[in-house]
C-alpha cells in the first residue's frame, strides 16, 4: 500500500466494522491512506484484523483492532466507548460487517434467517445509532469536517436485485436501504450525512466459490457489462471520497458500484 497520498480526512477518526478482510479491510486502508485514524473492528478473525492494522501502520497511518459482535448491543456500545476514550471522538463510521448463511427458501430455518438479519441489519442499526449519538454529543468541528459526522452503510446490489437461495441476505440488504434513507432523513437537520455503498461482484472471500474456476468467472462476467470483477480497493476509494467534504451535499443515497450489474444486462439485446 502506498503512503498517505491525500489529506482529505486528516485529523479525523473512523471506525469500520468487519474490517478483518475483504471490503471492510480495503475501506479501513483507504480511509487511513487519506489521513484518518481507524478503528478496525472484527468479530472472529483477530489475525485478519491485525493484518489490516499492520498494513495501515506500515504506510505511516494509525489504527488499532477491537473485537465486537455487531449484533450484540452491549458489545457495540463497549466498542464505541473504548474508541471515544482512546481518541476523544469519531467522525466517520462505516457499518460494513455482514454475513451470508445460504439455503433454499423451503429449507431455510428460522435460525438461518435470524442470524443474517441480526448481523446485517440489526448490526447496522446499532452501529449507526451509537455513532450518531457520539456525533451529537461531540458537536461540530468545522475545521475538520463540514458535516457533524459521516455514516456509510455497506449494502449490496441485492437491495434491489432479488436473489433466490439467499432470501435472508437479500432481505437484510433491502432493509439497509430503508434504514439508511430513514436515518438520513431524520439526521440531516443535525448535519449528519448517511449514505450507502452497494457493491456488485467484488473479489472477496465471501464470493470465491462463484469465481474460483475460469468457467465460473466467465459465467459471472455475463452479469457485469463492464466485464471485470471489482476489486475491494474500488469500494475503499469510494468510501474515502464519500466520507470527505468533497461529498458534503450527498446524503440519503445508495451509490451502486457494480460494473453495471444493476443495468440488467439480460435485456441488452431486447431481452
Amino acid at each position: 500500500m502506498p503512503t498517505n497520498t491525500s489529506t482529505r480526512l486528516n485529523g479525523q477518526f473512523a471506525l469500520v466494522t468487519g474490517a478483518s478482510s475483504g471490503i471492510g479491510a480495503a475501506v479501513a486502508v483507504a480511509l487511513a491512506a487519506h489521513g484518518a485514524a481507524v478503528v478496525v473492528n472484527y468479530s472472529h478473525d483477530e489475525d485478519g484484523a491485525n493484518a489490516t492494522v499492520k498494513t495501515i501502520a506500515d504506510a505511516g497511518g494509525q489504527a488499532y483492532a477491537t473485537q465486537a459482535d455487531v449484533s450484540q448491543e452491549a458489545e457495540v456500545q463497549k466498542m464505541f466507548k473504548q474508541a471515544i476514550e482512546r481518541w476523544g471522538t469519531l467522525h466517520i463510521v462505516v457499518a460494513n460487517a455482514g454475513i451470508q448463511v445460504d439455503a433454499p427458501f423451503l429449507d431455510m430455518t428460522l435460525e438461518q434467517w435470524q442470524k443474517v438479519i441480526d448481523v446485517n441489519l440489526t448490526g447496522q442499526f446499532l452501529t449507526l445509532r451509537e455513532a450518531a449519538r457520539e456525533f451529537v454529543r461531540r458537536g461540530p468541528q468545522p475545521d475538520l469536517s463540514r458535516a457533524l459526522g459521516k455514516l456509510i452503510c455497506m449494502s449490496s446490489v441485492h437491495e434491489v436485485i432479488p436473489w433466490a437461495g439467499h432470501v435472508n441476505y437479500a432481505s437484510s440488504k433491502g432493509g439497509i436501504m430503508q434504514l439508511m434513507k430513514s436515518t438520513a432523513q431524520e439526521l440531516a437537520p443535525h448535519k449528519i450525512r448517511v449514505n450507502s455503498i452497494a457493491p456488485g461482484a467484488i473479489a472477496t472471500p465471501i464470493n470465491l466459490s462463484a469465481r474460483d474456476t475460469p468457467e465460473e468467472e466467465k459465467a459471472l462476467l455475463t452479469l457485469i457489462p463492464y466485464n471485470r470483477v471489482g476489486d475491494p480497493a474500488d469500494i475503499g476509494n469510494l468510501a474515502a471520497w464519500l466520507a470527505s467534504d468533497e461529498a458534503d451535499y450527498i446524503t440519503g443515497q445508495t451509490i451502486f458500484m457494480d460494473g453495471g450489474m444493476t443495468l440488467y444486462p439480460g435485456f441488452a439485446d431486447n431481452g
